[in-house]
């Protein structure tokens, strides 16, 4: 007996049909996050409700069946449910929304950092959501009718499908306006729409900047006492980009646990009221070093102009980055710059990624090499989750038990919580070591340090992990970040210690950077606004 093949006894199933069964389990089963803001919303609009179910049915039916065209419908197919599986698992487990610059954020990190997320969960998700549906389709075999034949029964099929999307929307075209007004991150986080769409503009905007060329800024730079700089000491301005640190958790800022104990013991101004420009490190680092300020920041446009570190070279200050994070986000590019993240160094690396320590490491015997006005950048890892627990030594591990694992499901949140907060005290020690250090110095030099982190970070609250957030929907965990700056004497001297009384509690950004640095470092340039520098507003003593 001639024994068949077992492919050859694949089970037939019209393109239409796998088009709509597809459809359903894309709109059901991986949108999860979706439906549950839908319910919440919509929570008592009954109708409502049913007109949005029925309308999306009818959407997702009219796209699918529009792409079941022969030799593409398998590929289309498997493509929307991998992206569907691997996006609702992010969305799922952290409440993420999958937007332009969280595809930047993810096209930009380190392969260390993103192995933190390639967790046996995923995997396992990936596997029954993803793979398998995929591989069912792959299986069976397609049945499709003649040209002229398809045509009329996918149209038969797409008409009706998009005129129930659109009776649906106007029916209740009031309530849906009304529930996004108030939510924006709704619709966001449709799947796999929302972040397809996302990833055509994120690869459409990178060809386009590909071509893109920095133009110069503030080529008037200079120093205003460059020419008495014999006669006193070199000023000295470490910029210290801090990563994921929220300030809900700095006790600095009134948090109940102590995550700051070595820097609530030295003299710093800690400013209680500052919102960062971003999200996620990929737009934040550039926007806060841009000069341009939230309100007029763009990838786009960060890109087409200099920064902060050039203008410091245009004055004549030796300017340098050194990096523990996924790099300058194109803050280096005309400056010394070194990775330290890729040192490898036994005592502070660990699988690709490093301790902040290794910032520290060799800031002496740079200090000791300073005899010129310089500024030297120090981006830290910071907080960056959701691997909290790699952030910081054992030493640091004050409140316990502490989660040990990147899969927040495996933790109790205060487990998550007391990680991070060990990261916090983590960032506290590297801070204040960096001010003990440069105080050290003072002999020869005159040295400050200003302290930012890029974006805060979720743990939990309203159902929020991590960070990533669009701006106008993120919760103020994820804006809200602690600032904070130390004054040599020289800088003391300079200013009025009755204005930074009150400037310690006024509003205060990302936008405040670049102006401020200047400051510190004495430069007069037609691009440093004096109403953002806080060194000119308290040396002009306003209070």
């Amino acid at each position: 007996m001639k024994l068949r093949a077992p492919w050859a006894n694949r089970p037939r199933i019209g393109s239409i049909t796998l088009a709509i069964a597809t459809a359903f389990y894309v709109l059901i089963v991986l949108n999860q996050s979706f439906w549950g803001k839908t319910f919440e919303y919509l929570s008592g609009q009954h109708l409502a409700l049913a007109c949005m179910m029925a309308g999306l049915a009818g959407g997702y039916i009219a796209l699918f069946v529009t792409v079941s065209v022969k030799y593409l419908i398998k590929p289309l197919l498997i493509v929307f449910i991998l992206a569907s599986a691997g996006t609702a698992w992010f969305m799922d487990q952290f409440g993420v929304i999958i937007d332009l610059e969280m595809i930047r954020n993810a096209a930009e990190t380190s392969m260390p950092e993103a192995n933190h997320l390639l967790t046996t969960g995923l995997a396992l998700h990936m596997l029954a959501y993803g793979i398998i549906p995929s591989a069912l389709i792959a299986w069976v075999r397609v049945e499709h009718r003649n040209f002229p034949r398809k045509f009329v029964y996918n149209m038969a099929v797409i008409i009706p499908s998009l005129a129930l999307l659109i009776g649906a929307g106007l029916a209740q075209a009031g309530i849906f306006a009304f529930a996004t007004r108030q939510h924006r991150d709704w619709f966001d986080s449709l799947n796999p729409i929302f972040p397809m769409v996302s990833a055509g503009r994120y690869l459409a905007g990178s060809a386009k900047e590909r071509d893109i060329v920095a133009q110069p800024i503030g080529t008037d730079a200079k120093v205003r006492d460059a020419a008495t700089a014999e006669n006193r000491k070199p000023r000295v301005t470490v910029v210290m980009v801090g990563e994921t640190a929220r300030a809900d958790s700095f006790q600095l800022g009134g948090y109940a646990r102590p995550t700051n104990t070595e820097l609530s013991e030295r003299d710093i101004l800690y400013f209680t009221d500052t919102s960062s420009c971003g999200t996620a490190t990929a737009v934040s680092v550039p926007c806060m070093f841009s000069g341009l300020g939230r309100g007029s920041y763009s990838h786009g446009k960060g890109l087409a102009r200099e920064n902060l570190t050039d203008v410091l070279v245009h004055a004549g200050i030796r300017t340098e980055w050194w990096d523990n994070n996924t790099g300058s986000k194109g803050m280096a590019e005309r400056i010394p710059y070194k990775e330290l993240y890729r040192s490898n160094d036994p005592r502070f690396c660990q699988d690709g990624e490093c301790k902040d320590a290794i910032l520290l490491d060799q800031l002496d015997n740079w200090l000791n090499s300073v005899t010129q006005d310089s500024v030297l950048v120090l981006h830290q890892l910071g907080s960056h989750g959701p691997a909290y627990y790699a952030r910081y030594p054992d030493e640091f591990r004050r409140f316990q038990p502490d989660c040990r694992s990147s899969e927040f499901s495996k933790c109790h949140r205060d487990e998550i919580v007391n990680a991070y907060d060990n990261s916090i005290a983590y960032t506290d020690h590297i801070l204040a070591t960096t001010i003990d250090m440069l105080k050290a110095h003072e002999d020869r030099l005159a040295p400050s340090m200003i302290y930012m982190s890029d974006h805060g970070e979720s743990l939990g609250e309203k159902g929020l992990f991590l960070h990533g957030a669009p701006w106008v929907v993120a919760p103020s965990q994820q804006t809200h970040i602690p600032f904070v700056l130390w004054l040599g004497d020289e800088a003391k001297r300079r200013t009025n210690p009755a204005c930074w009384a009150k400037q310690v509690s006024e509003p205060h950004s990302h936008d405040n950077l670049f102006h401020t640095v200047l400051g510190m470092m004495n430069v007069e340039t037609s691009v440093r606004n004096p109403a953002l520098d806080l060194m000119a507003i308290c040396q002009a003593g306003i209070s």
